[in-house]
């Protein structure tokens, strides 16, 4: 099996599981901290073991600015789990997913203001165009939301999982060249620290059904997807990891369809289609000749 084939049956599976975590954030009967709380745990077991395996746990692998990093980044990661998984009894998983999908354009100012990256034409195209989607959304709730607020609350909560993801992606890309693994073990390790305080201890599953379903997000959804998303992403050019990463909303919405009886409406389908387009563009540099000339004479102009 060639690498390329490889990498893409590995970031498919990796998407897939990423598709089914609202089913068993929501059927865990778990709070959102003691969700969170329970994936870091099980989660940073399972990375303790792969990273032991990898050779990732000798000393001086890491110096003290890139530890900070990796916290900072794991701070994030947790805060941005919060949020969406909070988000899903609000605005249904589809929404929330689908909504938290802006992640690319939180990424796009993020890179702006931090790191020097250039804003074109083209991406401020496809950032009205995910901005449309999103009016579009929020002004299609449900009937049953009406003057409850939740609907608003669940799309609010998604739109902050998202930047804190972003916030996440910079902290990453700041540490280019250390191993994924290593920092997916210490982003888990702060989340134990961070939740601990506030998790219920007392509230744990009372049978064997109510752990399966903490150890299964933290050994498959997080250890187990950690491992197959970076081998992808290591394998796999830039636009087809961008392609398949668009499997994740989708199954997302299938799952919320069958198991819970969610069904978008046809103006949600219409800004959740908005929105996956213009994230689709956006990661795989889509562009139109109008646009793309514009962004030729900023070139030029920026470069005299």
């Amino acid at each position: 099996m060639n690498e390329i084939k490889r990498g893409t049956i590995e970031m498919t599976t990796a998407m897939l599981i990423s598709g089914t975590i609202g089913w068993f954030v929501l059927t865990s009967g778990q709070t959102v901290t003691g969700v969170v709380f329970w994936r870091c745990f099980f989660g940073a077991l399972t990375l303790l073991v792969i990273c032991a395996a990898m050779g990732l746990l000798h000393p001086g692998i890491l110096n003290l600015k890139a530890f900070c990093i990796a916290v900072g980044g794991g701070i994030a990661i947790v805060l941005n789990w919060l949020l969406l998984f909070a988000a899903y009894s609000h605005a249904s998983i589809s929404i929330a997913t689908t909504v938290y999908n802006t992640q690319p354009f939180m990424l796009l100012g993020l890179g702006a203001l931090f790191l020097g990256e250039r804003i074109t034409f083209t991406k401020l195209f496809w950032l009205a165009l995910a901005f449309a989607g999103m009016v579009i959304i929020v002004e299609s709730k449900p009937a049953e939301a009406a003057g409850a607020g939740s609907y608003a609350t669940g799309v609010l909560l998604s739109l902050g999982a998202a930047f804190f993801y972003a916030l996440a992606a910079i902290a990453a890309k700041w540490l280019k060249g250390t191993p994924p693994h290593l920092i997916a073990l210490i982003q888990v390790s702060t989340g134990i620290l961070m939740l601990a305080p506030f998790t219920d201890f007392s509230a744990v599953p009372r049978d064997a059904g109510g752990w399966s379903t903490l150890v299964t997000m933290g050994v498959i959804h997080t250890g187990l997807m950690y491992v197959l998303l970076y081998g992808a992403i290591q394998k796999l050019p830039t636009h087809l990891t961008g392609a398949l990463s668009f499997i994740y909303p989708i199954a997302a919405i299938v799952v919320d369809r069958f198991a819970f009886g969610h069904m978008l409406g046809i103006a949600q389908i219409l800004g959740a289609v908005i929105i996956l387009g213009a994230a689709a563009g956006m990661n795989l540099g889509w562009t139109l000749p109008l646009l793309r000339h514009k962004n030729i004479n900023s070139f030029k102009e920026s470069a005299e």
